[in-house]
């Protein structure tokens, strides 16, 4: 992990309520949820680095 992340109590409130929710819409599924928001990460990641690629090179 390149960053730990320290939540307070209602942030960690509404992640778990973010939880349940992505969860429930994999028909309570956790790991099909979990594989998902893997796969969605990964495509945020890439556009991500695809935007910050032009502004490292120009440095």
């Amino acid at each position: 992990m390149d960053h730990i992340v320290t939540l307070d109590s209602r942030q960690e409130a509404a992640l778990q309520a973010a939880a349940d929710k992505f969860i429930s819409l994999h028909k309570g599924d956790a790991v099909k949820a979990l594989k998902e928001m893997i796969v969605l990460n990964g495509h945020l990641q890439e556009r991500l680095d695809a935007l910050s690629a032009p502004r490292r090179a120009a440095r």
